[in-house]
């Protein structure tokens, strides 16, 4: 019996997509050719592995089992290829998510200092919202992730990079209206009725709302925007306040009147994430201490585009 990993991961796709067509676009090949691998392998096993029905299969109860020892078998296999790929630290390919609110204030200066690190680095770059990137962490799909601690996540290391504080932002109209409570503001304060957050699905929401006192039902609150570029743009049109990242004010700050908090400063946690199973030959470590660097880089701009932009 000469069983293939090639047959293992098609019959893998297989069970996975329900559909010979699906399968095929996901290994890239005809269906014909996955269909022809999938008999052989039946064939070598001595029974069915799905029925075969008119737009769909569905796994027989041996094929069921067959699907376990294979999902063992290929998990096995990548993690002989990550060892060796991570062998010599952080170098090959990289397969790293960002949380929407951080990759296109943090990427930039990031993705710079890696190549500057390793010209031939392979950075590939997938942005999501965190429950997104999780999953494709677990499932193999990502490598690392950028993302606000603690992640919620189950068997990943966690390393923190850097805290990311939390401005109000306005038009210079509604930020005059708080007169002397300006000065020792508190975000439990904030009129439920004037503030604007990002859609659900945003841990940056979550965030906004935990520090804010409100609930997620809240009926007076907006969260309809789906970036913090169109989120900007409305309380830039006077629609209400937000609360803005740090990180993302040189892009997202213009037009805006930025107001610090009274101590403590409110703020989320941004770290990096990895699966505890992940080899780590060192590459996690050297892209936390590049992702800290960055991260501090941008943030040592700000802090004077704050005082220059609120005069605080």
């Amino acid at each position: 019996m000469n069983i293939t990993l090639r047959q293992l991961s098609y019959f893998k796709a297989l069970a996975d997509t329900g559909g010979f067509g699906r399968a095929a676009d996901i290994c890239r090949v005809s269906q014909p050719a996955l269909s022809m691998q999938i008999r052989e392998l039946e064939a070598m096993l001595g029974a069915p592995l799905v029925e075969r029905k008119a737009r769909t299969v569905v796994l027989t109860p041996f094929g069921r089992r067959i699907l376990h020892h294979a999902e063992r078998v290929l998990g096995e296999m990548h993690r002989l290829e990550e060892s060796a790929r991570w062998r010599d630290g952080l170098a090959g390919r990289l397969a790293l998510g960002v949380i929407p609110t951080v990759a296109p204030y943090l990427l930039p200066d990031l993705l710079a200092r890696l190549r500057a690190a390793d010209i031939a680095l392979d950075v590939q770059v997938q942005e999501g919202k965190t429950a997104r990137l999780l999953a494709d962490l677990a499932a193999g799909r990502l490598d690392a992730a950028i993302l606000a601690l603690p992640s919620g996540g189950e068997g990943l290391v966690e390393l923190p990079l850097f805290d990311d504080r939390f401005l109000l932002a306005g038009t210079p109209g509604r930020i005059a209206t708080l007169g002397s409570r300006a000065e020792s503001l508190r975000p439990t304060e904030i009129g439920p009725a004037e503030l604007l957050l990002l859609e659900d699905g945003h841990c940056l929401t979550d965030q906004a709302l935990e520090v804010c006192g409100r609930g997620r039902g809240h009926a007076q609150i907006n969260m309809g925007a789906s970036s913090l570029a169109t989120l900007s743009r409305l309380v830039a049109a006077g629609f209400g306040l937000t609360l803005m990242p740090e990180i993302a004010l040189p892009v997202e700050g213009r037009d805006l009147t930025l107001l610090r908090f009274a101590d403590p400063e409110p703020f989320r946690t941004i770290g990096l994430v990895r699966r505890t199973s992940s080899p780590d030959g060192g590459w996690f470590e050297i892209l936390g201490e590049v992702a800290q660097q960055s991260g501090r880089a941008v943030l040592e701009k700000v802090a004077g585009l704050v005082r220059k932009v609120s005069g605080r």
